[in-house]
């Protein structure tokens, strides 16, 4: 059981909800604090004050005063016509994601939601009555209105749920779970944020951590295979340039190829320096690593962050407007996500490269022993280069764009949902570009028999072998490619390795 308390959700825990559904639960000070801020709304709805979205309307008809008797179908609109969304849904542990998130920042205490409201949230997170969301529709300007309206409209019964796209209202009472009638504020305290695009992001970086483990392993069975130097990743070189992430990508390579037989055999062939792309693998990888740590900080922040408009300050018996919605710093650390993780695929496919060209390989080409006849794994180098060149296109900012929406009341919006869903489309074909060079990799390892890798290494290309056969004679690679994504996917690869890979 997760605790959430709005300060101190992390990375690990909202994976562990997204993933495998680990149950949720509200401290005892977030209670109290929930409580606090809605006795401040319920005090200010009645009153005289206009108050945005308490006792006036939304957007450009924030200037609408809204009479006593409207203000439960004030929010209750809102939810309706805010769910405006097209696409593909988003994926289940997505939507978890956001859930979790929204209750984290309603758990602050700054939203004046009412407690009911915000425990049939995390009724229906733990019942794993997931809403489906349409993945498109938000500018994460007013945050991302759409997908939390999606989202929202299945605690009033109203819209879908996953997973067999069925009313909401069947859902919920499949689960033992009531509608929720929504009193005043309660409609945009649940739409009012960025935790869409800050779900989206989250999950996508901590596959781009995982990816950036993995093509560490990579890179040292390709440096091997090649018969590469294992000195360009010794500890004093990288203390001398002291990037933290850089120290972890050498320190994980060179420990990956310590012991190796196929590395000992050529010790002393001759050979002064390697190619960039084996020799700089570490400065490579770890300034993605570097670059993932500044997007993990971010999510870190927005996750326990108050994202709410206007803010309830039940100290001050306070509602104040204000722009913490803006979802600025989602879309930068999103677009640099997607940028970072560029360089990790374009350095992976120029090893690829090198494995299947017998001129800087010393190997049969494309690796197979009959060439003519067959093809070997030519054309899997041509599919990493083919998604390398879509990587660079992901790489172009979606933040940069601005479209004013809302009658221009929304002038400056920061398409945060856009880089989000581009940085996650990233990693998935950044792990297929590193899928293929690992397949590369284990094939030159096996047609370099009977010299054999490290104990690490074996370990990793036995698991490959596990689900990829050697390639003996050609047949189709598309499966093979797939089979060891899944296997970085699932982190069974990294575990793999008895060295351990951080």
């Amino acid at each position: 059981m997760i605790t959430l308390d709005g300060s101190s959700l992390t990375l690990e825990q909202l994976i562990a909800i997204a993933d495998r559904g680990e149950r949720v639960s509200l401290s005892d000070v977030a209670r109290a604090r929930v409580r606090a801020s809605r006795a401040v709304v319920d005090r200010r709805a009645l009153g005289d004050e206009p108050a945005y979205g308490i006792n006036t309307g939304f957007g450009s008809f924030a200037d609408v005063r809204i009479p006593a008797e409207a203000l439960e179908a004030l929010q209750l609109n809102l939810l309706r016509s805010h769910a405006a969304g097209v696409g593909d849904p988003l994926p289940a542990r997505a939507v978890r994601a956001m859930m979790a998130l929204r209750a984290n920042v309603l758990a602050k205490g700054y939203s004046g939601i009412r407690i009911e409201t915000l425990e049939a949230l995390l009724a229906l997170l733990n019942a794993d009555v997931i809403p489906y969301v349409p993945s498109r529709g938000s500018c994460g300007a007013s945050g991302d209105l759409a997908p939390l309206a999606h989202l929202s409209l299945v605690l009033i019964g109203e819209g879908a749920v996953r997973d067999v796209e069925r009313p909401a209202a069947q859902a919920l009472e499949a689960a033992g779970l009531t509608p929720i009638t929504l009193g005043p504020k309660e409609g945009l305290a649940l739409i009012n944020g960025t935790q869409a695009s800050t779900a989206v992001l989250a999950l996508a970086l901590a596959d781009a951590e995982q990816l950036a483990r993995a093509a560490d392993i990579a890179a040292a069975l390709s440096i091997d295979a090649l018969r590469g130097s294992i000195h360009p990743f010794e500890a004093r070189i990288h203390a001398a340039r002291p990037f933290a992430g850089q120290a972890a990508s050498a320190a994980n390579i060179e420990r990956l190829m310590r012991g190796s037989g196929i590395n000992k055999s050529h010790e002393f062939c001759g050979r002064v320096q390697d190619a960039y792309s084996l020799r700089c693998a570490a400065q490579v990888h770890g300034a993605t690593r570097e670059a993932l740590r500044f997007v993990r900080d971010t999510v870190r922040t927005e996750a326990n962050s108050a994202t709410d408009n206007p803010m309830v300050f039940a100290d001050t018996d306070e509602i104040v407007s204000g722009g913490n919605f803006h979802g600025a710093p989602i879309a930068i650390a999103a677009d640099l996500l997607a940028a970072s993780i560029v360089p990790l695929a374009t350095i992976s496919e120029r090893r690829t490269d090198r494995l299947v060209d017998p001129s800087r390989s010393g190997l049969p080409p494309f690796l197979t022993t009959e060439g003519g006849v067959r093809s070997g794994l030519m054309i899997a180098q041509v599919t990493a280069a083919a998604v390398a060149s879509e990587l660079k296109s992901l790489a172009h900012p979606a933040g940069v764009d601005t479209i004013p929406t809302s009658a221009n009341k929304e002038d400056h919006v920061s398409m945060s949902m856009t880089a989000a869903l581009k940085a996650a489309t990233a990693v998935a074909r950044a792990r297929e570009v590193v899928a293929i060079e690992i397949l590369c990799a284990c094939q030159a390892i096996d047609l370099l028999a009977p010299l054999t890798t490290s104990d690490a290494l074996q370990k990793v290309h036995a698991l490959v072998r596990s689900r990829v056969a050697t390639l003996d004679s050609d047949r189709a690679t598309a499966p093979d490619i797939v089979a060891i994504s899944e296997l970085i996917a699932s982190s069974r690869l990294e575990n793999a390795c008895d060295a351990g890979v951080k």
